[in-house]
C-alpha cells in the first residue's frame, strides 16, 4: 500500500462531512419517532430475540438482539427504540469514511464518499428499519480503517492495530455471516500487494488472528451447541438445491436492482471504471486494495444469482469500497458536476423515503404502497386473536394460542406481548409445518401434545389453515378477521378452536402434511 505518511488535512471538508451526517441523521430520526408503521416481522422476530440475550440465534448471529437488547433498555419497546441503532451506525459509518477516503486519497474524495454512503438509497432504506446491514457496515468501516493505517504504524501500535482489526472483523461477522467477504479482501490485498505483505509482521497475524477468534469464539461454540442451525440456514437460503439452477434472467434482476440499492450513477461508474481502469492498467495501489474488498460480494452474489437466486442486499458488503472508489474515480476524471447531479438524485429518493415513512398515505397516493405493506396492519391483526382469546376466556378455557406462519407469530410476540406476557394468558405458539422446524419459532415455541386440550388457531394462509385443522380431532368452523393495510390491500386471519391436537403423519420426502382432500 502506497499511503502519504502524513493524513491530509482540510478543516472545510471535515466540517462539511459532519455537517451533511448530522443533517441527515437529525432527518431520519425525526421521521423514525413520527412514523406510524409499524414492525417488519422479522424486526418483531429480533426483538424476540433480544428478550433473551444469546451467543446465536436460529437464522442471525447474535448483534442484531443484542443492539436491541441496548436501545430497548435505555427507551423502552416502542418501534422507533427498535430500530434506533440502524441510523445511529449508519451514520458512524459514513463518518468513518470520510477519514479512510482522506487516508487513502484525499479530504476531498472523503468527502464525497461520505455523501454517496449517507444518500445510497440502500442506506436510505435501511436507515428505517433495524437490520443486519447497518452494524456489517458499520464493523466493516471500523476494520478498513484500521487496515489503512496498518501500514503506517510503528514499533507495539501495529500488532494493537492488527487486534482491533480483528476484533471489528469479529463484531461484523457476529452481525452477518456476510463479513467473511472482508476476510477474503484481505487474503486477496496480500497476494495482490508487496507493500500489503509488508505490513503482516509476524506479531500484526497473531494479534489480528487471536483477536478474530476470541471474538467469534463464543459464537461458533453457540453453533456447535445447537447442530450449526444458523450456518445451515445461512446456507439453505443460497438455495442450491433447488431444481431451477443457472437462470440468467436472476442474475439480470440482480445486477438491475443494485442500480436501486447504490444508486444509478454510483454502480454505473463502478462498473465501467473498473473495466476501463483494469483495461488501460491505470489502477492506483489505493484503487486495487478497495478493489479487493469491493469486487468479491459482487462477483460471489453474482454468480450464486446465476447459479440460483440471490437478494439486493447480498452484496451490500462491496460498497464501502464502492463509495470511495466513485468518489476518488469522479473527482480524478473532472466529472464534479456529475457527482453533484448524481448526489441530488439521491438526496430526492432520500428525501421522498423520508415523506413516505412520515406519511405513508403519500406513498398510497404515488402507487408505492406496495413497499409497506408488510410494516402495517399487525397490530390490528393480533388485537383481533388477542380478543377472540378473550372473549374464550384466556388461559382458562384455552391451553394454548396457535398460528401457522412465522410472521404472525413474530408480530403477535411483539404487538401482544401486553398480553401474552400475562399470567392469565394462553401460551403462543407455533404450528410446525414439517417434519422438522424450519425457523426459531417453530424451534422453541412449537405446538405440541401437551398445548392440545383447546387451542385458539389462527391462520394467514388459506392452504394451511385447512391443513393445521386437519392436525386437530375437532375443528370449529372459522371466524375471519380482516385488517386494511391500503386502499387495495387486505390481510384475512382465520380462526378457529382446534381441540385434541394429534398431528397427521408427516411425508418423510418432502416433510409436508398430506393434504386434507387427499
Amino acid at each position: 500500500m502506497t499511503l502519504s505518511a502524513k493524513p491530509f488535512t482540510d478543516d472545510r471538508a471535515l466540517r462539511t462531512a459532519f455537517a451533511i451526517v448530522l443533517a441527515v441523521l437529525a432527518l431520519r430520526l425525526f421521521a423514525l419517532f413520527t412514523s406510524p408503521l409499524e414492525l417488519y416481522p422479522d424486526e418483531a422476530q429480533y426483538w424476540l430475540w433480544s428478550r433473551t440475550l444469546s451467543f446465536g440465534y436460529f437464522s442471525k448471529p447474535p448483534m442484531i438482539a443484542w443492539l436491541i437488547w441496548a436501545t430497548t433498555a435505555i427507551g423502552g419497546d416502542a418501534e422507533p427504540w427498535v430500530r434506533i441503532s440502524a441510523p445511529l451506525m449508519h451514520a458512524g459509518t459514513a463518518l468513518l469514511l470520510f477519514f479512510i477516503g482522506r487516508r487513502l486519497f484525499n479530504p476531498q474524495c472523503g468527502l464525497a464518499a461520505t455523501a454517496l454512503y449517507v444518500l445510497m438509497p440502500g442506506v436510505a432504506l435501511s436507515s428505517g428499519v433495524i437490520s443486519t446491514d447497518a452494524p456489517l457496515l458499520f464493523f466493516l468501516a471500523v476494520m478498513l480503517w484500521a487496515y489503512v493505517e496498518l501500514p503506517l504504524a510503528e514499533g507495539r501500535r501495529r500488532p494493537g492495530l492488527a487486534a482491533g482489526m480483528g476484533t471489528a472483523l469479529g463484531l461484523a461477522m457476529l452481525s452477518k455471516y456476510a463479513a467473511a467477504y472482508a476476510l477474503g479482501g484481505l487474503v486477496l490485498h496480500a497476494l495482490i500487494s508487496r507493500d500489503a505483505r509488508k505490513a503482516w509482521t509476524p506479531q500484526a497475524l497473531i494479534g489480528f488472528a487471536a483477536a478474530l477468534l476470541i471474538v467469534i469464539g463464543p459464537n461458533i461454540a453457540w453453533n456447535a451447541a445447537h447442530k450449526f442451525a444458523t450456518i445451515e440456514h445461512t446456507a439453505a437460503n443460497a438455495n442450491l438445491g433447488s431444481s431451477n439452477l443457472f437462470d440468467p434472467a436472476e442474475l439480470g434482476n440482480f445486477l438491475a436492482s443494485q442500480f436501486g440499492v447504490f444508486g444509478p450513477l454510483p454502480f454505473a461508474v463502478l462498473l465501467g471504471g473498473t473495466v476501463l481502469l483494469i483495461v488501460r492498467r491505470r489502477l492506483t495501489p489505493p484503487d486495487i486494495l478497495l478493489l479487493c474488498f469491493c469486487l468479491p460480494p459482487l462477483l460471489v452474489v453474482s454468480i450464486q444469482g446465476f447459479i440460483s437466486r440471490a437478494n439486493a442486499n447480498w452484496a451490500a458488503a462491496g460498497y464501502l469500497g464502492g463509495c470511495l472508489l466513485v468518489g476518488a474515480w469522479m473527482l480524478r476524471w473532472n466529472a464534479r458536476n456529475w457527482l453533484i447531479g448524481g448526489l441530488v438524485f439521491q438526496g430526492v429518493i432520500a428525501g421522498l423515503f423520508l415523506m413516505w415513512t412520515v406519511n405513508p398515505r403519500t406513498a398510497d397516493a404515488m402507487g408505492v404502497s406496495n413497499s409497506f405493506k408488510r410494516a402495517r396492519g399487525w397490530e390490528q391483526s393480533v388485537d383481533a386473536i388477542v380478543q377472540r382469546a378473550m372473549r374464550e376466556g384466556g388461559a382458562e378455557t384455552l391451553s394454548a394460542v396457535a398460528v401457522d406462519d412465522r410472521f404472525l407469530f413474530n408480530a403477535a410476540a411483539y404487538y401482544g406481548r401486553d398480553y401474552f406476557g400475562q399470567a392469565g394468558a394462553p401460551p403462543l405458539r407455533m404450528w410446525v409445518h414439517e417434519i422438522r422446524a424450519r425457523n426459531q419459532a417453530e424451534t422453541e415455541a412449537p405446538l405440541t401434545a401437551k398445548d392440545s386440550e383447546r387451542v385458539l388457531a389462527a391462520s394467514l394462509d388459506s392452504v394451511y389453515r385447512a391443513k393445521m385443522g386437519a392436525d386437530f380431532r375437532e375443528a370449529s368452523s372459522k371466524e375471519i378477521a380482516r385488517v386494511r393495510l391500503d386502499a387495495k390491500r387486505t390481510r384475512k386471519i382465520d380462526m378457529f378452536i382446534g381441540e385434541g391436537f394429534a398431528p397427521v403423519p408427516r411425508d418423510p420426502v418432502t416433510g409436508q402434511p398430506p393434504s386434507p382432500t387427499d
